[in-house]
């Protein structure tokens, strides 16, 4: 399961995986029917904080432009 974003009418996935003892988290844009990794990763004990983590980064970054 992904978390879908909408930002600055961009949109954005969320993908988490298992890794090693907690989660991981990259977070990719999609345009059309392509989609870009934005090279934002994020780690955390569990699937919902390297969520949250990514999430947080991801805003920062749009913010910045």
């Amino acid at each position: 399961m992904a978390r879908q974003l909408e930002l600055k009418g961009r949109s954005f996935w969320i993908l988490s995986e298992p890794h090693d003892t907690g989660w991981k988290a990259a977070v990719v844009e999609i345009r059309g029917d392509n989609e870009e990794a934005v090279g934002i990763d994020a780690t955390g004990e569990t699937r919902g904080a390297a969520d949250d983590a990514a999430e947080r980064k991801l805003r920062r970054l749009i913010q910045a432009y």
